[in-house]
């Protein structure tokens, strides 16, 4: 089965330039399992990341790049607001190296932020939103940016920095003509509309992000690009521990694990897709199939600021929908929405599922409804982020994390013998590893394998093993070169596609009145992932009552107490009270017993 291309496509020959995946310069000898045309090693460029947008405009300049409700932008136009972007960033003084941090949904201006910052070398450091005004001050000044491009909404939590200066965007200007005259009504729908997407006012000094790109001229061309091994972006996780960091993917590591997922997927044709771009761009998975799979494969991003299943189907009806990349309970939503609307879906022949397990019922109706498949892939944020992916086709195995992606290597081991084997200093490689069916720890080593974590080597050399091994904290097992997951060592909680870390989640719980001792564990909870539930111990006075304090500890109170320091994401979805907290003889908080008796309570 072949997508065909889309109402914008515009033909052009060679659809595969050579020396990309895909084409005939590639390795084209397979591993076990893999899908006829999937090579066993792709070419890693050594090249920066703006040569996919330069190559994408080259060959279908007038083919449409982002359609944002409806607003649209071509190749060409994309790439020329980008190098306006490049000249305005240098102008507010942004050079190599320095980081300029991104804060504002899904949106136009955020595409040409990333190109622009990227073209002068500068480093993307991506940072949620949503995320609270405490956590985002606190990941600036980690990372040192003088810069930040910051929707309207967002401007309040970091206006104030000193020595930050901030433009602002305006979600509203990348609008049609029509909606942004909409917005102006005065009525009571468009007035929250218009506030989800403006502030009233500004505070002083921002300047518009919107205006200064438009006013800019284009940066030379002769100005020095950056190369394969420089930074380029740096994304937010809590890496194999739980303590947040920011991880430092280069240039090179995004190139491969772009040419890795396209050539996963070589039915896709160039110039002639409409990918849905849900995945938040603060989302490794967002950030590398829609900011670069996307691109490089010239196709037209169908953008939205938020998600919402029937503004998704509205703009399928618009521009039909080709390939998409998300999390299993948008998959279901979709399904759902189009259900009710008797829409047709079958132009969506090929998805990507990742961040959490797609229940079989649910995958076994979206592809009935689309007439295609879709695989599940498993990946973290220091991998770019795709190690592994199930077959697009037949020979998948749903429910498998999937085989190991061209050039990269896996090793699964006994996590106690490689404790001592770094002991002794014996190289990682050397050794057994343990049988097929049994658990072991997932290591891997590839192009995509990050470049260590921002200005933590601590944290760097635990996870970075000699011999360019990455230890990923993830128990699984091999079966005929599938790798299935088998235990979360790290106890992170997937939750809508995001990782949540229940240290985290119980630091901020603790501080509360009332709140004696907390532990914090995911409860599966369907296409949504696993639920977060936040299990307390009430603080109790002399009497052996409880106080004032924990009678006032319910679900919204906690919810409230965390919100200053959680992403709306992380914080409790349900409340238990437990007597006593299960505990090891040496005092170890015990979260599986709690997960138990959680689960038993239903």
């Amino acid at each position: 089965m072949s997508a065909q291309p889309g109402p914008d496509a515009v033909p052009a020959e060679p659809t595969e330039p050579a020396g990309r995946p895909g084409s005939e310069d590639s390795a084209l000898f397979h591993r076990p399992h893999y899908q006829p045309g999937i090579p066993a090693t792709v070419e890693v460029p050594d090249g920066p990341l703006g040569e996919l947008l330069e190559q994408a405009t080259r060959f279908y300049p007038e083919r449409v790049a982002i359609d944002f409700m409806g607003w649209t932008t071509t190749y060409s136009e994309l790439l020329a607001a980008s190098e306006r972007a490049a000249t305005l960033l240098l102008e507010v003084g942004v050079r190599k190296g320095d980081r300029v941090a991104l804060i504002m949904p899904n949106c136009p201006q955020h595409v040409v932020a990333v190109y622009g910052a990227l073209r002068i070398g500068a480093v993307v450091a991506e940072h949620n939103p949503l995320a609270p005004a405490e956590q985002l001050r606190a990941q600036i000044a980690h990372h040192g940016a003088r810069v930040a491009v910051v929707w309207e909404k967002g401007v309040e939590h970091v206006a104030d920095l000193e020595g930050l200066t901030v433009l602002s965007v305006d979600l509203s200007q990348a609008l049609p003509a029509h909606l942004r005259a909409a917005l102006r009504l005065p009525l009571a729908r468009t007035r929250t509309v218009r506030a989800s997407m403006k502030a009233e006012r500004l505070p002083a000094g921002v300047r518009s992000w919107d205006r200064e790109v438009a006013r800019a001229t284009p940066i030379p061309a002769s100005w020095p690009q950056p190369t394969g091994a420089d930074l380029a972006v740096l994304l937010h996780t809590g890496g194999t521990t739980g303590t947040p960091k920011a991880a430092m993917l280069t240039h090179r590591n995004l190139r491969a694990n772009t040419n890795q997922s396209t050539a996963w997927v070589p039915m896709l044709h160039e110039g002639g897709e409409n990918f849905l771009s849900l995945l938040p761009f603060f989302h490794a998975f967002g950030l590398t199939f829609n900011l670069f799979c996307a691109v490089q494969k010239a196709a037209t991003q169908v953008m939205m600021p938020t998600f919402d299943p029937a503004q998704t189907l509205r703009a399928h009806r618009r521009r039909r929908l080709t390939f998409f990349v998300g999390v299993p309970v948008m998959f279901e939503r979709i399904l759902r929405a189009a259900q009710q609307a008797g829409a047709d879906l079958t132009s969506l022949r090929y998805g990507v599922c990742g961040a959490a397990p797609m229940p079989p019922s649910v995958g076994a109706e979206w592809e009935q409804a689309t007439g295609g498949f879709f695989v599940e892939g498993y990946g973290m944020t220091e991998t770019s982020p795709v190690v592994a992916g199930t077959p697009m086709g037949p020979t998948r195995r749903l429910g498998a994390l999937g085989l190991p992606f061209p050039s990269t290597d896996v090793r699964v081991v006994d996590p106690e013998a490689l404790e001592a084997a770094l002991a002794q200093g014996t190289p990682v490689d050397v050794g057994e590893e343990v049988p097929d069916g049994e658990p072991g720890e997932l290591l891997v080593r590839g192009p995509q394998v990050f470049a260590g974590y921002w200005d933590d080597p601590e944290a760097t050399a635990a996870v970075l093993l000699p011999g360019g091994w990455l230890r990923t904290g993830d128990m699984v097992r091999r079966e005929e070169s599938f790798l299935w997951m088998a235990d979360r060592k790290r106890e992170l909680i997937l939750t809508g596609g995001f990782n949540v870390y229940p240290t985290q989640v119980e630091a901020a719980i603790s501080s509360m009145p009332g709140v004696a001792q907390v532990a914090v564990v995911g409860i599966e909870k369907g296409t949504t992932g696993e639920e977060v539930v936040a299990a307390v111990v009430l603080e109790r006075g002399e009497d052996g009552d409880l106080t004032e304090a924990a009678r006032a500890v319910t679900l919204q109170a906690v919810r409230e107490h965390a919100a200053a320091q959680l992403p709306r994401y992380a914080l409790p979805r349900r409340l238990e009270v437990l007597d006593e907290m299960p505990r090891s003889m040496i005092g170890k908080l015990m979260r599986r017993l709690v997960r138990e008796e959680i689960a038993s309570r239903g």
